[in-house]
Order: C-alpha cells, then structure tokens, then sequence
C-alpha cells in the first residue's frame, strides 16, 4: 500500500454569527457582523471544518471509522483506499493507483488541495520505506531540539540509568520562570513517539511540572544527553514496520510498585504488537495505591484490555477481522493465575469489579494470558530505568531499529 500526504486549504460556507466587538460605536445592540465564511480563530472553526471535510469524504462514498473519527476508508471490490485526516493535512494510502487518481481530483474540485506525493515527512516524523517495509524516525526533530536547548556539542551520557530518576517534587529550588522546563518537557514527550528508551524518564519529569526545581530541569537536560548519545550512534533509529502478511495482535504489559516517592504510586505500561511491530504503547502513573506487587501487575491487564479492544474494532475498519485470543504476556505468575482463576478472593476482594473483566475476557475467548520472564519483558522500558544492554535487547524485540542497519537500508 503506497502512502501519500496532501495539505488542504479549507473554504468554508457556513454561515456563523458572532457577538458585537467591545465599545462598537452604535446605539443598536441586536447590530452583529455575518459571517459568510468561518475565520481561524472562532472557537467552532474547528468543529465547523471537521464536518465539513467529512461530509465531503461521505458524500463520495468514504466510511467514517467509529474508533478514530479522522480516519475514513473507502472498499470498491478488491481496492481499498485510507485517509487520514490531521487538521488540515492528510495522508493517503491505497493498493490501486486509479482510486487513489480520483479521490485526488475529487477533492481538487471541492478545495484548494497541495499534493505532496509520495510521504516523506509528517508531523515531525521522517518515513523510509523499501520493499520490505517502512521506518519512522524523528532525526530532524532530534536535532532541532537539540540545537534549541544548546546541547549539539554537549558531551553524551552512556545510560539513563545515570539519571536521578528517584527525584522528588521537593528536591532542589523552585525555578522562576517554569516556562523553559514546560517546553522542555513537552517536546521531550513529543520526541517518545520513536524513542521509547527515554519514555520512563520523561514520564517520570513529567510529574513536576505544576512546581519544577532547578534538580528537574538538570535531570531534564541529562535526558537530552543521552538523545544526544543516540543521534551520534544511531542517528536514524526509529519504529519499523514490516511488510507482512500476518495481523496477530500480541500485547505485553508490566507494572512497578511503588514507582513514585511522593505518591507511593505505581507505574504501569504496555506494549502491543501488529505483525511483529510495535503499535500502541502507553506509561501511566496510576490513581491508588496498590497493596502488592501481584496486585499491581494484575491491574495493569485491564488497562491493556482496554487498548487491545479498541485496536482490534480498529482493524475491522481496514477489513481485518481479528478472531483468535490475544496473547497478553505477564511476568506474574500470581497475577496470571488471578486473571485466570479468580482466585486468592482473600488477597482480591478490594480490587474493584471492573479489574476483574480480565477474567471475564479469557473466559470468553478474547485473550490468553502468557507468563514471560522479566528479561524478555519488553514493557520495562516503560516503567522502570534498565542497563544499556538491556534496553538495546528489548528495543531490537520491538523492532526499533537503525534505518541503515534495518532491512529497509537508508533513506
């Protein structure tokens, strides 16, 4: 499926009445301005805008998905066409050069559209393809990011685990402009779309930013070292996705306990993937305090229940229906026999009920519950700091990769 992007400028014709402007010279109040067209800036612009592209698409025969309202897909026999929508940017992908002519010229004729061709970069995001399938990296966004902060020629650190990672929101002093760390941190987070080896620590800086010190902002830039370590050695690692024939989903998801010194909260994430690539993940400091490890590992299945149902409705937009169980893998034997068995009710019943739709699920057939070990457990690198060693394992098993060490070669 060859992908594409398109950047569309927007006409629209609903017409919108807005307020009278402060101290407007008049003596009649009911006297406002009509809009015929909707201005960037109005707060139903947006809204306005989103229904007025869908309503185009629909009008065409498009199928608007009902798990992600900006995607759309449009089946004419054999031929299949998708449609992302971004604000205004879109990116196409299909499997006959004729549909995807047509759709092109279609919506030339209800907009001003610019097509881009062939997807090379969106979003941030730079996108190598090959034969064999397609890598997605954020090389330039690295290096402007780096070159914002100033640490382009900053000396690399080997390992996260050399970061304070165990910070409290009291360490250090309160900075006076927070603005810097709030930047910092945002872009930080933008930058673990491809980068998953940072996605603990910056979820970690992410708990101060209500209050950050001067021990954030240096555990912050710490972090940038360490991107700076990765860009130098492997300058275009990212996510790759390989062509392939199978759709079998396989999540994996792990917790740890008491993560959080002013909390005392755990962390948990997952990881799932389509075909042997990385799909959805996710880090989340939790709302309770857990009890046990068991029960915090117990507790992060149903999170990932959650995003395993939503992907595979998600797959049966693209046509790709999804019958078999789920293997789910866990590194607690305990937590594996509580989803299975509902079992130890002593240690259990506090758990609220809706945890328990874990067991429900394997008794119906949507999932199956796995024991893996904690060295192959790839979701530690969501929840907790790890040895380089480790993580360059862990991230190979997620087929997060070099584009020029990876079977799609360079750019």
């Amino acid at each position: 499926m060859d992908i594409h992007s398109a950047f569309i400028n927007g006409d629209l014709t609903e017409e919108v009445y807005m307020k009278q402007p402060p101290r407007y010279p008049t003596t009649n109040p009911d006297l406002v301005c009509w809009l015929h067209k909707s201005l960037y800036g109005l707060k139903q612009v947006s809204r306005q805008w989103n229904a007025k592209f869908s309503s185009v698409l629909l009008a065409f025969g498009f199928r608007q998905s009902k798990c992600d309202y900006s995607l759309f897909t449009l089946r004419k026999c054999l031929d299949f066409i998708v449609l992302l929508l971004y604000v205004d940017d879109m990116v196409i992908g299909r499997t006959c050069e004729a549909l995807i002519t047509s759709v092109k010229l279609y919506l030339h004729e209800c907009f001003n559209i610019k097509d881009l061709g062939a997807m090379k970069y969106f979003l941030g995001l730079e996108i190598c393809s090959s034969s064999s399938g397609l890598i997605l990296n954020q090389r330039k966004y690295t290096l402007d990011l780096l070159h914002d902060a100033g640490f382009l020629n900053a000396k690399p650190l080997t390992s996260p685990t050399e970061l304070n990672t165990h910070i409290s929101i009291h360490s250090g002093t309160s900075l006076d402009d927070p603005s810097c760390y709030h930047q910092l941190i945002g872009r930080l987070m933008y930058l673990t779309l491809t980068r998953l080896n940072i996605n603990y620590i910056v979820n970690n800086l992410s708990q101060f930013l209500q209050q950050p010190s001067d021990k954030h902002l240096q555990a912050a830039h710490c972090v940038l070292r360490y991107v700076l370590r990765y860009l130098k050695g492997s300058p275009r690692q990212g996510l790759f996705f390989l062509f392939t024939h199978s759709f079998e989903l396989h999540a994996f998801c792990n917790s740890d306990w008491g993560g959080y010194l002013d909390s005392h909260r755990f962390v948990s994430g997952f990881c799932i993937i389509l075909g042997g690539s990385l799909v959805s993940w996710k880090s989340k400091k939790q709302h309770i305090v857990s009890l046990s490890s068991a029960e915090v590992e117990y507790r992060a299945m149903p999170n990932t229940y959650n995003e395993l149902v939503w992907l595979s409705t998600l797959l049966t937009d693209f046509y790709v229906p999804h019958s078999r169980p789920i293997p789910l893998h866990c590194d607690s034997k305990v937590a594996i026999h509580i989803g299975n068995n509902l079992i130890f009710h002593e240690h259990t019943k506090h758990i609220e009920m809706d945890c328990h739709v874990v067991h429900e699920k394997v008794h119906f057939g949507f999932l199956q519950l796995l024991h893996i070990s904690s060295t192959e457990q790839p979701s530690d690198l969501l929840t907790k700091p790890i040895i380089v060693n480790q993580i360059q394992y862990l991230l190979c098993k997620l087929n997060v990769l070099d584009a020029h060490r990876s079977p799609c070669g360079g750019c």
